[in-house]
């Protein structure tokens, strides 16, 4: 049992480190800067592009990493999670190695956008769910918010190493350091990624608590994913995914540029912080929704994000630097706790033997949201007083995000395609029970029994 149990967290050290590496998602903005500062410099090897199309293989890197959660949550699923890391590494090394190569527009769309941002989902997707599956359901938070905190905080060491390199060599020489790096941590790594064997049941803790006692007494459910698209909670949970990371991701890819204004070449310390906010949204969020559930989690950290983005509409303008890192920080705080909600979320919900593909179909909400969000803002933010706007969008929306979450009420996993007729009024069950525990509080969820229908 010993040994069980360290090969979990080798698992889980495996997959915060290839996080780590896949996290220079979150840098962009430190190449955004580089690239505008060329374009404005001009001369020879210059890039030449349109100033409007800078965030473009940002923006096609999202849905990339989205779309191909479901490929390779599949692949996942059949061949195990090392392989699909490994394809991983390799396709972000050559998206890199693209980038060093050419400076065109086209390359870094189709190297940043398509192969590093599959390669990123391929990585991401093969991390998580080995995982889990080595820990009993009262730790999904924990264990989710550790994994997926090597993405969020992966900026603060990446953000100040591409600088230097970008500074130091160019930005050609930079992809191709960062290109090799890469690929050799995660094809590295990738290997320690494996499966618990079959029939492994993860032993609980002596108290696992009130929400895992109360799990436990609903029957276990591996949800194909056809019958998670006819559970109704399933676009409940899209859309909140849509809301909450758009709203982040928007200020992610711009953080550096409205850093800059106030904080010059020192922008990068902006990001770094972000980052640190990231990360620990994502561990706070899991243990928190260990204790309080899911769904409480959600309501509060969406809530927060609407408040921050209201907040935002001011400290922009401020010219502070110390507000400015203030609000990243705890935008990217609220935002990192969507990586580990969502995930658990899926996990409660449908199971762990469909896991990969299931949670890579919820998966497309993030890059959705971060490629539907970021277009918008980048449309408004052309208009006068349209950085205002933006953050005046993105916070109602977040607004109706938690109040989404009454939906959600209760932590019942998704039922097989027999019980579908019943959808509906599990539905009208859900809104109701939810709306006793607003007035009630969390500690009404338990106490207050469950509708009959």
């Amino acid at each position: 049992m010993s040994d069980v149990k360290n090969k979990g967290w080798n698992v889980v050290s495996a997959g915060l480190a290839i996080n780590l590496a896949l996290g220079v998602l979150y840098a962009w903005s430190i190449f955004k800067g580089a690239i505008k500062a060329s374009i404005e410099k001009g001369g020879e090897g210059a890039f030449s592009w349109d100033i409007a199309s800078i965030n473009d293989p940002y923006a096609v890197c999202c849905l990339a990493f989205a779309f191909s959660m479901i490929v390779a949550g599949k692949c996942q699923d059949k061949i195990g999670p090392a392989r699909t890391a490994l394809i991983g590494g390799v396709l972000v090394g050559a998206g890199f190695t693209m980038m060093g190569f050419s400076n065109s527009y086209l390359a870094w769309v189709f190297g940043f956008g398509v192969l590093a941002g599959s390669g990123f989902g391929f990585g991401y997707s093969a991390a998580t769910p080995p995982a889990l599956k080595w820990f009993s359901p009262s730790k999904t938070g924990l264990i989710a918010g550790i994994v997926v905190a090597g993405f969020g905080i992966a900026p603060v060491y990446i953000a100040p190493l591409a600088s230097y390199l970008i500074g130091a060599f160019g930005i050609p020489k930079a992809m191709m350091f960062l290109g090799i790096g890469f690929t050799v941590v995660v094809c590295g790594l990738s290997f320690l990624l494996v499966n618990p064997p079959k029939g492994y049941v993860p032993a609980e803790p002596a108290d696992p608590g009130p929400l895992a006692k109360l799990n436990a007494a609903k029957p276990v459910v591996n949800a194909t994913v056809s019958e998670m698209l006819r559970n109704y909670k399933f676009y409940v949970l899209w859309v909140a995914f849509f809301i909450g990371s758009g709203a982040g991701l928007m200020v992610i890819g711009s953080v550096a540029g409205l850093a800059k204004k106030s904080m010059g070449p020192m922008a990068f310390v902006a990001v770094a912080i972000m980052a640190l906010g990231n990360a620990g949204g994502r561990v706070v969020a899991g243990v928190l929704s260990d204790k309080i559930g899911r769904r409480a989690t959600l309501f509060i950290m969406l809530t927060m994000q609407a408040v921050m983005m209201f907040i935002a509409m001011a400290v922009v303008n401020s010219g502070s630097a110390v507000l400015l890192v203030l609000m990243a920080s705890f935008i990217g705080f609220n935002y990192g706790s969507n990586l580990c909600l969502f995930p658990s979320f899926a996990k409660d919900y449908w199971g762990t033997k469909n896991y990969g593909l299931n949670y890579g179909a919820l998966f497309t909400a993030w890059g959705v949201g971060g490629f539907v969000m970021g277009k918008v803002s980048e449309m408004l933010n052309a208009q006068p007083g349209g950085l205002g706007k933006s953050f005046a969008l993105a916070g109602t929306l977040c607004v109706a995000g938690a109040a989404m979450t009454i939906f959600l009420a209760e932590l019942k996993p998704a039922t097989s395609s027999e019980e579908e007729p019943s959808q509906w009024k599990e539905f009208w069950s859900e809104f109701m029970l939810g709306a006793r525990v607003f007035v009630g509080f969390e500690q009404a969820r338990i106490r207050i029994p469950r509708p009959t229908v």
